[in-house]
């Protein structure tokens, strides 16, 4: 069996194949286009595009999504175009098994080039149609970034601005032409809606497609009223959303599994800008997306597909009971701990009693006392998922290296918030497993594991700064901790907290000394803390 139209008479066993007419939605796709979506990578597929299938098989919906990148052309070409736009979706279930659809939801897949004229010239008719409700986004984060460290925009950003609106390279610039189209179109509603995993998603997106938009104005490009036009919500929307599924890189176990099956041409492949990508898409089962209900021109009825449509005030809490408490402190404190105890999956760190301990008492009994409560989820439902089923899923190749990368930026809104919580209580000093996650961390930063071997320490933007801060300390050697921990601890900038002002900082340097004593301390110091 392939992935082609002409192959879906077939059995295909347990597969479950689309109920929907795919030709009448193609079809009215074309005519109609409702649904654009940037960014064609694994979580589009294996999540969003579910959702639109969903909608097509119980008939709420008679058409599907226009798919297009903005960055990899090669995915349109060997993945969509190559396999008659179908994509087989693989859900990698907690007991070890998998669940396993056929989606046909992406109806059109295009470059989004502007040196491609025919493509072009496609874009710009769906931009200009009355049908058009949404383009959504899943671009990753730094998709959305049009100026530098420095503050100063980017090259590419620059280029786009000087070229003017029709000859774009950057994700932004493409979505602000396209938006310019519509407006010259007769300034017809529509949504934007960015379905990144990042905080204030959509204030980021109408942030980045502003600062394009004015610089046009500046060039003579566009007029006043273009700026207008995007500034106006009940024209142009920007909802935010809150998304949360872990699609890991295509699993070697899951291509065996479906070449057993029968599947044929379904290998990955590499392109030649490094992305990591295959015909099938494999990710975890449990799957959440939470969108500000803010449409002009109306919207698929997402809700019927399982989206929480809701408040921009319920999607912000639902995004920071998952960062600051439920999910992601957790995944930071396995991810350092995991490197120094020499785990390379995350799904042995949770048979691992002392790592167990620590994420229990870190989501459970810290996090859950100081929660953001959204209304629309449970937290403490949200955290039993997470420990008893997502974290120990065999299935996930998630390793704790890749999740240890440029931690420095991520502490202060995983753990920081939570400090910041029990300090206004005057409660700070009650905390273990934050301190212990912290202390971890800086252990960490030594680039030595738990047996003394050397150990390669993620990329972080503070790395070299953090690591000259420790110089001096050697494990083995507690006496030579000399209060290198200070500076840093007191670095509101990193922590959300000055530590040492609110009391925290002699915990965190008795457990950190505690780890230097020498082989095996790291453990020790866990059981000391978590057991005592």
């Amino acid at each position: 069996m392939k992935l082609r139209l002409t192959e879906l008479k077939k059995d295909w066993g347990d597969i479950a194949l689309p109920r929907f007419n795919i030709g009448a939605a193609r079809e009215n796709t074309r005519v109609n286009p409702t649904w654009l979506h940037l960014g064609a990578g694994n979580i589009f597929r294996g999540f969003i595009c579910s959702l639109s299938q969903r909608l097509l098989d119980s008939g709420e919906c008679s058409t599907g999504i226009i798919a297009a990148d903005t960055f990899d052309y090669e995915i349109i070409d060997r993945i969509f175009i190559a396999n008659d736009n179908l994509t087989l979706n693989v859900s990698l279930l907690a007991d070890g098994s998998v669940k396993s659809e056929l989606l046909a939801s992406v109806c059109e897949a295009l470059k989004a080039d502007c040196q491609d004229s025919v493509s072009m010239e496609r874009f710009y008719q769906i931009a200009s149609s009355d049908s058009l409700q949404m383009i959504s986004f899943t671009i990753t984060e730094k998709g959305y970034a049009v100026a530098g460290s420095d503050g100063g925009l980017l090259p590419v950003v620059k280029e786009d601005i000087e070229n003017g609106p029709f000859k774009t390279k950057h994700a932004m610039s493409f979505a602000a032409g396209l938006l310019l189209k519509r407006y010259l179109a007769g300034s017809q509603p529509v949504a934007l809606c960015s379905m990144d995993n990042c905080s204030k998603n959509g204030e980021k997106l109408k942030a980045a497609v502003m600062t394009i938009a004015s610089g046009w104005l500046e060039k003579g490009y566009v007029d006043s009223g273009f700026i207008e036009y995007i500034s106006d919500e009940s024209r142009v929307s920007f909802p935010w959303s809150m998304i949360d599924k872990i699609t890991p890189r295509p699993s070697e176990k899951v291509e065996r599994l479906l070449l057993d099956m029968g599947l044929e041409d379904i290998s990955p492949i590499v392109t030649s800008k490094n992305t990591y990508i295959a015909p099938f898409v494999n990710a975890e089962e449990p799957q959440y997306l939470v969108i500000e209900d803010s449409f002009p021109n109306g919207r698929p009825p997402l809700e019927l597909a399982g989206v929480y449509m809701t408040d921009r005030e319920t999607v912000n809490k639902t995004e920071r009971m998952k960062v600051t408490t439920c999910l992601n402190p957790l995944h930071t404190a396995l991810a350092v701990y995991g490197c120094m105890l020499g785990y390379t999956l995350i799904c042995e760190e949770m048979k691992d009693s002392e790592l167990r301990l620590l994420v229990e008492r870190l989501g459970y009994k810290e996090g859950l006392l100081v929660v953001t409560d959204p209304g629309i989820l449970s937290p403490k439902e949200f955290i039993d998922e997470v420990v008893t089923k997502r974290l120990p899923n065999p299935f996930m190749p998630d390793a704790p290296q890749r999740i240890a990368t440029d931690t420095s930026q991520k502490v202060g809104i995983r753990f920081g918030e939570t400090i910041k919580s029990y300090a206004a209580m005057g409660r700070a000093d009650s905390l273990t497993a934050i301190p212990l996650a912290i202390a971890g961390w800086l252990r960490y930063l030594l680039g030595v594991d738990d047996s003394g071997k050397p150990m390669e320490i993620s990329p972080d933007p503070l790395k070299d700064e953090l690591t000259s801060q420790l110089s001096g300390i050697e494990l083995g050697s507690p006496e030579s901790y000399k209060g290198q921990l200070l500076p840093i601890l007191k670095n509101a900038s990193i922590f959300g907290s000055d530590l040492v002002e609110i009391g925290m900082s002699s915990l965190i340097e008795r457990m950190f000394v505690g780890m230097l004593s020498g082989a095996g301390a790291v453990r020790a110091t866990l059981r000391k803390y978590l057991n005592g």
